[in-house]
This record gives structure tokens, sequence and C-alpha cells, in this order.
């Protein structure tokens, strides 16, 4: 782990891909692969460097994070109120995770598995986006329990490398009533907890295998995925009021037939 010039590619890759709905897991496991930095140790750092994404979210979206502490008066996404919405969400993929984190990483970190992920969720986006649903859940404050949880459920799915935990909570939103910039910008503040407990969990359990030496290769992490992760969800922020799912779909379906020739096959 003393190519640092690897750490900042596979740091620009999560923070680019973690709030799009192509998955960050799926890309980090593919390009990885083709730089050949596989193995446990590369697991667990391309989990830890998720960090730096995390935060960036916390920046861009501070207010909201604020108010989970000091609430203020008529925002009802606060307080305890907001803190048990994300427990809600957090829960269905915290404990499926915990049961099944062996396995996934034994048999589902691997190009195969990523390849069938990226057309499954590429296929799924296009049938929510061809659905015709009316929202009745149009910003933070309309939540409710069951559709914290129902998108709780539908994070599972995130489990599945490239598959997409984005995509997985924005469809989940819209199926169950979310008007689509309101699933995307859930799925943003939702990721936060679940995305803490996956990186502790995966960091202590995997400590031994580093050393002091490896710092610096983490730090580079961290801030890459950070500053793109920052670019990333401002654009996407953008762009999901006026466009569909759809040409996240498409890209998807592109990039698997280049996954199978140049890595499965």
């Amino acid at each position: 782990m003393d190519n640092l010039l690897t750490a900042l590619i596979l740091s620009v890759v999560e923070g680019l891909t973690e709030f799009l709905p192509v998955s960050s897991s799926g890309h980090l496991i593919l390009v990885g692969d083709l730089l050949n930095f596989v193995g446990e140790r590369a697991a667990t750092f391309e989990v830890v460097i998720q960090l730096g994404a995390i935060m960036a979210v916390v920046v861009l979206y501070w207010k909201r994070f604020w108010g989970l502490i000091q609430p203020q008066p008529y925002v009802r996404f606060a307080g305890m109120r907001g803190i048990w919405l994300l427990i809600l969400t957090s829960l269905p993929a915290c404990v499926m995770g915990l049961l099944l984190h062996s396995l996934i990483k034994e048999y589902l970190f691997r190009p195969s598995t990523v390849l069938i992920a990226l057309v499954v969720g590429a296929v799924c986006m296009i049938l929510v986006e061809r659905r015709k649903h009316k929202p009745t859940c149009i910003s933070l404050d309309d939540m409710t329990p069951r559709l914290a949880l129902g998108i709780g459920c539908f994070q599972c799915l995130a489990l599945w490398p490239g598959f997409s935990r984005s995509a997985a909570t924005i469809m989940g939103g819209m199926l169950l009533g979310a008007k689509r910039p309101l699933a995307a910008e859930y799925s943003f503040i939702a990721a936060v907890p679940i995305m803490v407990a996956a990186t502790s969990f995966d960091m202590l359990k995997n400590l031994s295998l580093f050393t002091a030496a490896d710092i610096p290769f983490f730090v580079v992490g961290i801030a890459g995925s950070f500053i793109s992760a920052l670019l990333a969800v401002k654009v996407f922020v953008a762009l999901v009021g006026r466009m569909t799912l759809v040409p996240f779909a498409v890209y998807r379906l592109l990039l698997a037939p280049f996954v199978y020739y140049f890595m499965v096959n």
C-alpha cells in the first residue's frame, strides 16, 4: 500500500460514484481489479475512504444535521423525530450487513457479481421511471416513519456490490411516494449513519491488517473522496429535478459489456 497514485485514483472514483446511482463499490472493485489492487486490505481501504464522501455530505447539509441536535420551530425533520427516521432507514441494512458481512466480502466482491448487479440495477431504474406514480411526499418535512423504514428495506439491496445504495434508496423512495428530488436528498442524508456504521465496523474488524506506514495512503484516499464527492453531489442535485434515472441506467448497461469482455470473460 505504498502507491499514493493508486489511492488517489480510487478516492476520486469513490467520491464521484458514491452518491450517484451507478454503484461506488462496484466501480471500486472494477478499478481495483484493473490496478491489481485486490485482497482483504484493498477491500477494507475501499470501505474506509467512504469517510471522505460522508464528510462531504455533512458539509453540504450541515444545517439539516445541526437541526437534529438543535431543532428549530416548524421543522419536522429535526430533533428526535429526525433521528428516529434515520434509525428506521439504517436498521434493516445494518442488521443484514452484520449477519452477512463475511459472506458478502467473500462471494460478492468480484467483477462477475458486479456485472450482474449493474444490469439488474439498470433494468430496475428503467422500470421505476416508466411506472406512473403520483408523489405524496415533497420535502424532508413530509417524511413519515413508514416511508423511512420502507426506504431502509430497499437500502438492503446495496449490500450487493454493483447495485448501488443511491439507486436502491432513490428507487425505493419513488416507489413509496417520494418525489425524485426528495428521494435523492434523503438518500444523501440517510447515507451518513449507515456508512459510518459500515466503515467503523470494517475498520475495527481489520485494523490488524494495517500499520502506521499506511496512514498516508488513507489520508490521500479520504481527502480525494471528500473533494470529488462535494463536486458530484452538487452536480447531481442540480440535475436530479430535471432528469430521470434513465441516463444512469444507460451508462450502467454500456459499462456491462466492457466489464464482461475485459474482466469476466
